[in-house]
């Protein structure tokens, strides 16, 4: 569990990549379509779709010529569920949690 933890919060780290999930929460997409609003290379789109992939965010299936990306409403449970180990979440309480992870890396 510890392995797909890192893989979904080292995937949600990047602005991109949540950007990306928050456009597939309206309906599933072409890599084409995903990659129009960003200023940057198909290829560079490319590998953060594989990261979200690999981390078991979104699913993606060859439809003839197109490859389409879905999010998959189930990946993030995992780690919904070892945040709320935490206890109910203030709002302004996000910070001792980034502090708490933060204390955490260094330690490791």
């Amino acid at each position: 569990m510890a392995k797909s933890l890192d893989l979904t919060f080292s995937a949600l780290s990047d602005p991109t990549r949540r950007e990306i999930l928050s456009m597939l929460l309206e309906d599933d997409m072409a890599v084409t379509d995903v990659a129009e609003p960003f200023e940057m290379s198909l290829a560079a789109i490319s590998k953060h779709l594989r990261v979200l992939a690999n981390a078991g965010l979104i699913l993606q299936e060859r439809r003839g010529r197109v490859k389409w990306c879905k999010l998959d409403p189930d990946a993030m449970q995992a780690a919904w569920t070892w945040m709320q180990g935490f206890g109910q979440f203030d709002h302004l309480d996000l910070d001792g949690l980034e502090t708490y992870i933060e204390t955490t890396l260094r330690d490791d």
